[in-house]
């Protein structure tokens, strides 16, 4: 086992990496049970008001993301600055992006369906770290022998290909599939040849006077929709908590 942390932890300097993404997801997961707690009314924490003015939590996520950013770039990549830096910086980045919808449509938002946009920002931003730690490289050039690493043309070409890929995963509306394929080549390729969801750029563009395909867009949008938004809202409210229920406008009188 120590072998094994030293060879491929330690030794590739991506010890640092992996204190970043635990703080990550620890600062996530308590402040989510912190803001449940004030919301229900239990323990005691309370939102902070000096003034009025409620300070939301992504205010000292910047700090330490600043602090912990530049300190990282200063430290290196090893010893047990680069730790602590590593540290500060997975802290307030999980500070920041547990709010990310409020950034995103500058409004508290946190406890609407607009907020489940946080959630699903940290679970890619994991995802994607704990790519790299397992040994991915972006755009897919970790596998690369010396004399491919050696062939500049062979290196940018790889570059080149994938980045369309992710291009044309992206304006089809495969958001997700987009960002992991920067790591994961033969899913941006997925993403690129699958059919663009119905309010996508792409589909705006290619799809206007094709409607045969729009058709299909649709109707294979709507059965992903049905067959997963159910089990993503309830994997979302597990890890973020339920959103609050508007309830629908009265009816009017007659």
């Amino acid at each position: 086992m120590g072998h094994w942390w030293h060879d491929n932890i330690v030794e590739p300097g991506k010890l640092p990496l992996l204190l970043a993404l635990t703080a990550f997801v620890l600062t996530f997961a308590v402040t989510r049970a912190i803001t449940r707690m004030i919301r229900a009314g239990k323990g005691p924490f309370r939102d902070i008001t000096p003034g009025g003015v409620h300070i939301h939590h992504v205010v000292p996520g910047v700090v330490l993301s600043v602090v912990g950013g530049f300190g990282a770039v200063a430290s290196g990549r090893h010893g047990a600055t680069a730790g602590v830096c590593a540290v500060v910086f997975g802290v307030g980045a999980g500070l920041v992006l547990d709010e990310f919808a409020l950034i995103l449509h500058l409004d508290d938002v946190y406890w609407t369906e607009e907020g489940r946009r946080s959630v699903e920002a940290v679970v890619l931003t994991a995802s994607l770290v704990a790519l790299v730690l397992a040994g991915f490289s972006p755009l897919g050039v970790d596998d690369a022998t010396d004399e491919e690493q050696q062939s500049r043309v062979g290196l940018i070409t790889t570059y080149v290909i994938n980045f369309c890929f992710v291009l044309i995963a992206l304006f089809k509306g495969r958001t997700r599939m987009a960002v992991v394929g920067t790591l994961v080549p033969f899913v941006a390729l997925i993403g690129a040849v699958r059919l663009a969801r119905p309010t996508s750029p792409w589909a705006r563009r290619f799809y206007r006077h094709r409607h045969r395909a729009r058709s299909r867009a649709m109707l294979r949008a709507y059965r992903h929709d049905v067959r997963w938004a159910g089990p993503r809202r309830k994997f979302q409210d597990l890890i973020g908590g339920a959103p609050d229920r508007v309830p629908p406008p009265p009816a009017p009188r007659p």
